[in-house]
């Protein structure tokens, strides 16, 4: 089953109070499932690539073999693809753990677009954010 996976993290501050943002839908359009949740305090890249992770781990749950990323981080589409070489210490596991789910797939594309274009994903990380920062 081929799905997209779009996915968005973000932090308020670099790093600050982070949360990600993932929408699962069928090629057509129709959402799957979504997830917006804070994650702590981290740097915007990281969050970036939990969102990705999270995206990868529920579209294995819903049965995916084959997944488009859509993300609006061209440095992790960069890193994914080889086109960048990941060189900060703490981003190193978390490509490497991306690499290693994203081989569990039949097949798979990341595809970098305008912030505006991931609106959806977008709208959950800010969602989540301020429920956390709400409640704190």
């Amino acid at each position: 089953m081929k799905l997209v996976v779009s996915v968005d993290g973000g932090s308020r501050g670099n790093p600050g109070p982070a949360a990600i943002g993932v929408v699962l839908a069928e090629p057509g359009g129709a959402i799957l499932d979504q997830v917006a949740e804070a994650i702590g305090v981290c740097t915007n890249n990281v969050a970036e690539y939990r969102a990705l992770l999270r995206g990868l781990q529920r579209a294995r749950a819903l049965g995916g073999t084959e997944i488009e990323i859509v993300n609006d981080s061209e440095l992790v589409a960069r890193q994914l693809t080889g086109k960048y070489k990941v060189k900060h210490p703490a981003m190193k596991p978390l490509y490497l753990e991306a690499m290693a789910a994203l081989g569990t797939f039949e097949r798979w594309k990341i595809r970098t677009v305008p912030r505006a274009l991931n609106a959806r994903a977008d709208a959950l990380v800010n969602a989540a954010l301020d429920a956390a920062l709400d409640a704190a």
